[in-house]
């Protein structure tokens, strides 16, 4: 599939309705991952690309009733499938393209974001983005209910060496994006990869790295 952003919107539009009954067994998945992710009480935490916003129920849960939970994705067929689901009992729901995001700079504790590397059309750009609306010290967790291998076969492929989410790959381009991989785990049933939001060159203290 192409990462243009019309693209993207007509496949999931024609996919929103059944997306949920496709993946009926990976709600652990996101519970772990969330619980990854190291949320407090109170942060703010955005569900970018959060389509039929499986990720909500246990962000809410992670930051609790203090905190904010946003779910942002580009197609409104997801957001109505998310809403008939109930999860926008979990956290606001936003119409936008998470490259050009309705947030402030430095809003947010941390962002979660499932599957969404594959359908960036500029993934540095995307990045960066992310960046800007997270404070220094805030997380990102780039998420997939299965590894990279477990889901090139289940699309009839093999895994190539250009794959943006190989760490080797993955790695500098978080780098040049204002973020820096703390952690990362590609198994067949789980691909999680941490990062931590960089300070801006010029605000880093005495000494440090």
């Amino acid at each position: 599939m192409s990462n243009d952003p019309s693209r993207v919107k007509d496949f999931f539009t024609a996919r929103a309705d059944g997306w949920d009954a496709r993946f009926p067994d990976d709600g652990p998945a996101y519970e772990a991952a969330v619980a990854d992710l190291g949320l407090r009480r109170g942060d703010a935490v955005l569900d970018a690309g959060c389509g039929t916003g499986r990720a909500l129920p246990a962000l809410r849960g992670a930051v609790g009733g203090s905190g904010v939970v946003l779910g942002v994705d580009l197609t409104p067929a997801m957001l109505r499938a998310a809403v008939r689901a109930g999860r926008d009992a979990h956290g606001l729901l936003l119409l936008s393209d998470v490259t050009r995001l309705p947030l402030r700079d430095r809003s947010l504790d941390a962002v979660f974001a499932a599957g969404l590397i594959s359908h960036l059309a500029d993934t540095v750009g995307g990045f960066r983005e992310l960046a800007r609306v997270v404070r220094p010290g805030g997380r990102l967790a780039l998420f997939h209910p299965v590894g990279r291998a477990a889901l090139a076969a289940r699309h009839g492929r093999a895994v190539t060496p250009d794959d943006e989410r190989a760490e080797e790959n993955l790695r500098p381009l978080l780098a040049r994006s204002g973020w820096r991989l703390v952690s990362y785990t590609d198994e067949d049933k789980r691909f999680l990869a941490l990062a931590v939001r960089e300070e801006p060159l010029g605000r880093r203290g005495p000494g440090r790295p």
